[in-house]
């Protein structure tokens, strides 16, 4: 149960993220320091990016916590994409001698949840 509920509030949190993202892409511009000109490719690839595939991990992360029988599945999934993207942001900040508030917070959120899916796992809660 735990597993599910753990699930739950992440693919909330990650799909409405995705969204707001979609919608207002120039929040980037004040959080990442990312912008794209309007009209331009640049301005597609930040809302499929941040607004598509983080909604998109969203509504996995809610199906698994949905339908008990795919919760670890998903858990797992959750994990390795986790791993992979808080590892690359560390060793980008890392190379870059870049920490903004947003880097430290992603590290911590991506990596944090690593640490609480093999917790879950570890514990068969899924």
């Amino acid at each position: 149960m735990a597993a599910r509920i753990f699930l739950g509030l992440m693919g909330l949190m990650w799909a409405g993220y995705g969204l707001w993202c979609f919608l207002y892409p120039d929040f980037l511009r004040e959080a990442v320091g990312i912008t794209a000109i309007a009209g331009s490719p640049g301005l597609v690839d930040l809302r499929a990016t941040y607004g598509g595939l983080q909604t998109a991990v969203g509504v996995l992360l809610i199906g698994g916590a949905l339908r008990g029988t795919s919760a670890r599945s998903v858990l797992a999934t959750y994990g390795v994409l986790c791993a992979g993207l808080g590892s690359a942001r560390l060793a980008a900040a890392l190379l870059g001698a870049e920490w903004s508030s947003y880097t430290t917070i992603g590290v911590g959120f991506e990596l944090g949840s690593v640490a609480v899916v093999l917790a879950l796992l570890a514990r068969g809660s899924a």
